[in-house]
């Protein structure tokens, strides 16, 4: 017996309104079990601009319009998120970007890592990954 006979449940794929279409070999989103996996998202917006040469703050907002989009169009919000993953290219950005997701999330407070990483894609700061509730 397969896993299809055995009812198993099989990723669900999108790339939502208001996002790019993806560089490379992947969804924005795929939801599974209830669960959606927001990929990477950068600062770059619908009409695929790289905001490279961007302040942080403007790249933040960004990639945080990005995840709000993506769970948008998965039929969920940044009230049911249960994890996001943050890389950032310079620690010294991290109280600009509390600042900016304390906002954005609201009363919202899922659990959250902020990585530093010394380089992302295409000279950009800051990169996010979710993980939400559908």
């Amino acid at each position: 017996m397969d896993e299809y006979e055995r009812g198993a449940q099989f990723p669900q794929t999108m790339n939502p309104a208001g996002l790019a279409t993806p560089g490379g070999h992947y969804s924005h989103v795929s939801i599974a079990n209830g669960l959606i996996f927001v990929s990477g998202q950068l600062p770059i917006d619908a009409n695929g601009q790289k905001l490279t040469d961007r302040p942080f703050e403007a790249q933040a907002e960004q990639v945080l319009a990005n995840l709000a989009s993506a769970l948008a169009g998965a039929g969920s919000d940044v009230k049911k998120l249960a994890q996001v993953r943050v890389y950032i290219v310079d620690v010294a950005h991290w109280s600009s970007f509390n600042e900016i997701y304390a906002r954005w999330a609201g009363d919202a407070k899922p659990a959250r890592a902020v990585v530093p990483v010394p380089a992302l894609h295409f000279g950009l700061k800051i990169e996010i990954e979710a993980v939400a509730l559908v």
